[in-house]
């Protein structure tokens, strides 16, 4: 019994091909719906799995009891509300006045930060790309940044205002990569400074480039740059046990320093990494229901055209199916041979797709710098929705095919 089987089903699926062969340009039209559907849920799949796991590997560093005070949100997606462009910024005696007070916290660092600056060092300079921070002696701790070579800004750096540097690595290698940097000098903004340290190379995280940077005091930073805009504090807890606690007790301390009325809300904003993860993982969820839906459509649309083109393959080869029929041949045979052929059909379509969907998500993670991530399952799901589409679309046309009066088909022009 299961060899005879085998052998319809072989028959089947070599009629398929063969049917293939003949109409490339049908078929490949009639797929068309099945490619872009998988290509849609693999590529997007991919996608969202890199964007997960770049994000949680960009958080894991620093720690789970660290916060960020900030003016807006720390995701924001389209237009800025205008009530975060009317808030006060966060200035410097913010930061100061969580230090005096803040009791559940065990560092505080006020963050300045100016993008778009050019390194030099004699005749080298980097592109006009490095983000400048203006740190203090909290900085590395609260960010999870290491040095690799010489020392970290400290609190004489910064209560002398001196003109020291720290540099990332990208920055390092391109001005240095003969020389050791440690005690050398070099210009930001026509201003020398002394490179007193080289952090470790953190690589791509969701701020961008964390090598292509530059760190020196804060209290530097306003004698340069002065003051205007607002400044990001970073707050780190005594224990991660404690990070809710110092949180309500640090928005207790900028509420009253900031005039917050009470009962209104807070007119800053108050972020973990764990809700920058949940925001970004709800944004993702949307992005995966919308590929759902594309690939829903996508493979209904190509459901229908693989129905439409069984229904005109039967038609066609009406007078072959009642040769076969008076030969020999049963329904279950005729049955087969046309569920094979959506099916094979179907199948083919998703491996392309699969094999697009695949291509795609390399190429965009590429782009968008990311670790290229191929969810296993995903590619799993794709074959699973083609055959199923061969199955419930194939079903119509292989029973009309079965059901057709051998006679009758014979008679058929």
């Amino acid at each position: 019994m299961w060899l005879k089987v085998k052998m319809n089903f072989d028959e089947g699926l070599k009629l398929a091909f063969q049917t293939v062969k003949s109409n490339k340009m049908r078929t490949f039209l009639t797929t068309l719906g099945i490619v872009i559907g998988v290509t849609a849920v693999i590529g997007m799949m991919s996608i969202i799995n890199a964007l997960d796991r770049y994000m949680t590997k960009s958080l894991s560093s620093i720690g789970g009891n660290v916060f960020w005070i900030q003016k807006f949100p720390a995701v924001q997606v389209g237009h800025l509300d205008q009530k975060y462009r009317l808030r006060k910024d966060l200035k410097y005696e913010h930061a100061e006045a969580i230090k005096r007070s803040a009791t559940l916290v065990s560092a505080v660092s006020a963050e300045f930060y100016r993008w778009g600056k050019t390194v030099k060092y004699k005749d080298k300079a980097t592109n006009p790309n490095v983000l400048v921070y203006g740190g203090d002696e909290y900085w590395a701790d609260v960010n999870g940044r290491n040095i690799s070579e010489g020392r970290m800004i400290s609190l004489m750096d910064v209560q002398h205002r001196r003109a020291v540097v720290v540099l990332g690595t990208d920055v390092a290698e391109k001005l240095f990569p003969f020389t050791y940097p440690i005690g050398e000098q070099v210009k930001i903004d026509g201003i020398r400074y002394e490179v007193i340290g080289v952090m470790e190379r953190m690589g791509q995280a969701m701020m961008g480039n964390q090598d292509n940077i530059v760190t020196i005091p804060n209290s530097t930073f306003i004698k340069t740059y002065g003051d205007w805009g607002s400044i990001n504090i970073a707050v780190k807890a005594k224990s991660p046990e404690m990070i809710l606690d110092a949180m309500d007790q640090v928005t207790a301390i900028l509420r009253i320093a900031r005039k917050v009325p009470p009962g209104a809300e807070n007119d800053f904003e108050v972020v973990t990494a764990d809700s920058i993860m949940n925001t970004l993982r709800n944004l993702t969820g949307f992005i995966f229901i919308a590929a759902v839906i594309i690939c829903g459509i996508s493979l209904v649309v190509g459901g229908i055209g693989i129905m439409n083109i069984m229904l005109v393959s039967v038609t066609e080869r009406t007078r072959e199916i009642g040769i076969r029929k008076a030969v020999g041949a049963k329904r279950r045979h005729i049955l087969t041979q046309f569920m094979t052929e959506a099916v094979g059909i179907c199948l083919l379509g998703g491996l392309i797709g699969i094999l697009l969907g695949v291509l795609v998500g390399l190429l965009i993670a590429q782009a968008l710098k990311l670790p290229p991530v191929i969810p296993l399952w995903s590619i799993f799901v794709g074959m699973g929705f083609s055959l199923l589409i061969g199955v419930v679309f194939g079903t119509y046309p292989a029973l009309k095919a079965a059901k057709l009066d051998p006679i009758e088909a014979l008679r058929y022009e």
